[in-house]
């Protein structure tokens, strides 16, 4: 496990971190994201409405049941937009897929970020 908690980085944004199903369930993954990005210069995070409810992507699920992954994004997507953030940030590259697709389709005020990209940001 790598030990370093302060990555340099800085990003003047407001933000909202999106629990991906697999980080939290199956890894057990919760606090280390939010530490990181706590220590991120610039950045305010606000925690978003039930933010441990899936996004609705779930593999094959989103293709299988198109209606409900549609309706869980789009209740995702609006609880990120009701804390006034710029930026749902995860872990989960397939999260911020579909979150992203929705969000474009539907010409949303809220972006997607990778929480990689935000720590590079102080690799510079």
């Amino acid at each position: 496990m790598i030990k370093i908690e302060n990555y340099g980085a800085w990003i003047k944004e407001k933000t909202t971190y999106h629990d991906s199903c697999a980080a939290l369930r199956e890894c057990k993954i919760k606090e280390g994201p939010r530490k990181l990005l706590n220590k991120v210069k610039g950045l305010e995070l606000v925690e978003m409405a039930e933010t441990e409810t899936c996004c609705g992507f779930g593999g094959s699920f989103a293709v299988k049941f198109e209606a409900i992954s549609i309706a869980m994004a789009d209740q995702k997507v609006h609880h990120a937009i009701d804390t006034g953030s710029e930026y749902i940030i995860s872990t989960d590259l397939s999260c911020l897929m579909h979150l992203d697709g929705y969000i474009t389709k539907k010409e949303l005020p809220i972006k997607t970020m990778h929480i990689a990209d935000v720590l590079a940001s102080g690799c510079q």
